[in-house]
């Protein structure tokens, strides 16, 4: 009889779990979401956005994976409560407002500080794609800004990328 009780005990527990886990689990699987081309307002050249997840409220992170060809890029930009990249392949550039042009690569995470001006997007000959998560502050996540110029996304020279710092 203590094992009927244990096992009818351990049943109902599973089931409280799983009826949990269907109220706050959530799967998106890969291939669920269509790709979109980065708008031409806020990108040069070809730029595809997948945006597999954003945060159900109170949460209020989002990501995305952007795929940028050669000499892609974004538009100047803010976010209001920062951003982290995490470059997944290629070779990519990243410069802050009056800084320097900085290279990054697979692996390495970019964190970009709130209200910070800045751009990213791939370098003249190499592909670059990474995720970009940030944080909404009042309902917004980014405010776009003028594009890079070519001349000053062209002869921009990368500091190469350094190891630890």
């Amino acid at each position: 009889m203590k094992q009927l009780a244990s096992a009818v005990t351990a049943l109902s527990l599973a089931a409280s779990v799983l009826a949990q886990a269907d109220q706050g689990l959530r799967i998106t699987r890969h291939g669920s979401q269509p790709s979109a081309p980065g708008p031409a307002q806020n990108f040069t050249g070809s730029v595809r956005v997948d945006t597999p997840f954003s945060a159900d409220a109170p949460g209020r992170v989002g990501g995305a994976l952007v795929t940028f060809e050669p000499g892609a890029r974004t538009a100047w930009h803010t976010h209001p409560l920062g951003q982290t990249l995490i470059v997944t392949q290629g070779v990519g550039l990243v410069q802050r407002w009056g800084g320097p042009v900085q290279e990054i690569r697979p692996g390495d995470v970019v964190w970009i500080p709130p209200h910070e001006k800045h751009w990213h997007g791939a370098t003249p000959d190499i592909a670059m794609a990474h995720v970009a998560i940030a944080e909404q502050l009042d309902g917004k996540a980014v405010e776009w800004m003028e594009k890079v110029s070519d001349a000053q996304y062209g002869p921009a020279r990368a500091t190469p990328a350094k190891g630890p710092q």
